[in-house]
């Protein structure tokens, strides 16, 4: 025999344990790649945006969106707060599937604005699309959401 007959003369069990490292090897790279390119750092404008986003559009909880705002943002929470006092959002609440994409980034001088474009799916309600202007401004050391709207 050559030795080029050899090296290629591998187990059954040899094999496998070959295609599952590959295999795992393929998925590590695909998802760290993945994560670098859809990861935003918490600090950074588009990261406070995401987090922000995330609390109050999709898990409809304004409580948990008010640590990433400030200014005019934040008073619009907290008077979406006084109107919605009594109303229980819970596991039970019928949740809108949210998707969004962003459209446009500008950046100011101390300031970034995004426009998203957002479709809003409800649970035996059908779908519709906003667009929403979110303001993030650099407030002391930490990003925060400064001013927020929708329209269609």
């Amino acid at each position: 025999m050559t030795s080029s007959s050899t090296s290629s003369c591998l187990t059954p069990h040899a094999l496998a344990r070959r295609a599952r490292i590959y295999a795992v090897s393929i998925f590590a790279a695909v998802l760290a790649a993945a994560l670098a390119l859809g990861c935003h750092p918490a600090n950074s404008a588009r990261g406070v945006v995401d987090n922000f986003i995330d609390q109050y559009y999709v898990a409809i909880n304004l409580k948990a969106a008010e640590p990433f705002c400030t200014g005019l943002a934040l008073d619009k929470i907290h008077q979406e707060m006084k109107l919605t006092a009594g109303q229980k959002i819970d596991v039970n609440t019928r949740k809108p599937v949210v998707h969004y994409k962003l459209k446009a980034e500008r950046d100011g001088t101390d300031h970034v604005e995004f426009l998203f474009r957002a479709t809003i799916d409800v649970p035996d309600g059908g779908s519709f699309e906003r667009n929403w202007m979110i303001t993030a401004r650099k407030d002391s050391a930490a990003w925060k959401v400064s001013n927020f709207g929708e329209y269609e």
